[in-house]
């Protein structure tokens, strides 16, 4: 059966805009990285280079979603497992304040609280990681790589041993070493001058082959209707609430209707309904 391609249905200049886009992006861009992350050898190189090991990779999930018991929920950029059940999240933050050392503490935590049973003795808590990649020398000292773990001060720092681990990669870093030539990888759009083949070959798959490129023009046009909707739902939302006042200050120049009755009808909150008094009688 012959495949049916998005990008062939498209209007010319609408395909012609994709294209370029996906010929300029970079694994520092969201859309991009989340695509070439799924496979489970580039995120299996990606560990190996920032943590100076040897490991495999069992699972990987990228744009992981976990909620918290407020039911607020964060998305993990990669999210993955090694045959050691060590788990691992991965966000690629271009703007400083992605990677902000709070982050880190409520990604590690959320990952804890999800990674093992009700019922289930701690020592079943596994290693955990949270690894921020970043644009820009965020930590500030010169550093490749940042390494943040717990310690006693009591006791000459040493290691607190919780097995929670905090790693910065600084992205300014582009130099002759194992992580510098990953960060140039990163900030590449040119596969053929990429350093690791893995992930070459990776973006090459999606930039220039036509099931690569046709699954990267469904995740635009996606992003693209997710946005019309958003912006459909907040105009909507805007002139809803612009009726509601409308109606409000109707109700109170007639003067005879309570001021709590009026926040109820209109759906607006009582110092809303308030303040449009205080304006009226102004």
């Amino acid at each position: 059966m012959h495949e049916e391609y998005i990008m062939d249905k498209l209007p010319p200049e609408v395909r012609a805009d994709y294209l370029d886009r996906i010929h300029r992006f970079v694994l520092m861009d969201d859309t991009f990285m989340a695509k070439v992350f799924e496979d489970k050898k580039c995120v299996e190189l990606l560990l190996k280079i920032i943590l100076e090991k040897d490991l495999t990779v069992e699972k990987v999930v990228s744009q992981y979603s976990i909620k918290n018991l407020q039911g607020r929920s964060i998305r993990l950029d990669i999210y993955a497992v090694d045959s050691n059940n060590k788990y691992y999240n991965i966000e690629v933050q271009r703007d400083n304040g992605g990677a902000a050392p709070k982050r880190a503490r409520y990604n590690s935590a959320l990952m804890d609280a999800n990674s093992i049973l009700p019922g289930d003795d701690w020592d079943k808590l596994p290693d955990n990681y949270v690894i921020f990649i970043t644009q820009n020398d965020v930590l500030g000292g010169g550093a490749p790589v940042y390494t943040i773990e717990r310690t006693v001060r009591q006791k000459n720092n040493v290691s607190f041993e919780d097995h929670s681990h905090i790693i910065y990669v600084n992205g300014e870093c582009r130099d002759s070493s194992a992580i510098g030539k990953l960060m140039q990888d990163f900030f590449c759009t040119d596969p053929a001058k990429m350093n690791y083949n893995i992930l070459a070959e990776r973006a090459k798959f999606f930039k220039e082959d036509k099931e690569g490129a046709n699954n990267m023009c469904k995740i635009m046009e996606e992003l693209r209707d997710k946005t019309a909707a958003e912006v459909t739902k907040k105009v909507t939302s805007e002139v809803t609430a612009e009726r509601n006042r409308e109606i409000a200050l109707r109700l109170i120049q007639l003067g005879s209707v309570p001021l709590e009755q009026i926040a109820e009808a209109t759906g607006l909150t009582l110092d809303e309904v308030k303040k449009l008094a205080e304006k009226h009688t102004a």
